[in-house]
């Protein structure tokens, strides 16, 4: 399982559906999608700022969390973004490994 942050934010169309149904019941409606392909919801919150919703969860792989993140926009309620978030022990094993790179001009 993979850990990702999406940022959300609403369209015009999508604020009128929040403002309908309200933050809980979006919430639920978010976690019901994203648990059907797999995965859970650690945390989602609404924010002040560029960014309306986030939402940290749990999910197979990139292409399924890719498939979310895609569908979700597709719908025309929000526009998504995708992060990955990576533990600190895969960090760890990142600054193990050796990397052949040569900087521009060196």
């Amino acid at each position: 399982m993979g850990k990702y942050m999406f940022h959300a934010t609403y369209t015009g169309e999508g604020l009128v559906g929040l403002l309908k149904e309200g933050g809980s019941r979006r919430r639920a409606a978010l976690t019901q999608t994203i648990e059907a392909m797999g995965g859970n919801v650690e945390g989602l919150y609404y924010a002040f700022g560029e960014t309306d919703l986030y939402i940290i969860c749990d999910l197979p792989d990139d292409a399924t969390a890719t498939a979310v993140s895609l569908n979700i926009a597709k719908a025309g309620a929000l526009n998504m973004r995708a992060t990955v978030l990576l533990t600190p022990e895969t960090v760890d094993e990142a600054v193990k490994k050796q990397v052949p790179y040569r900087p521009p001009g060196a």
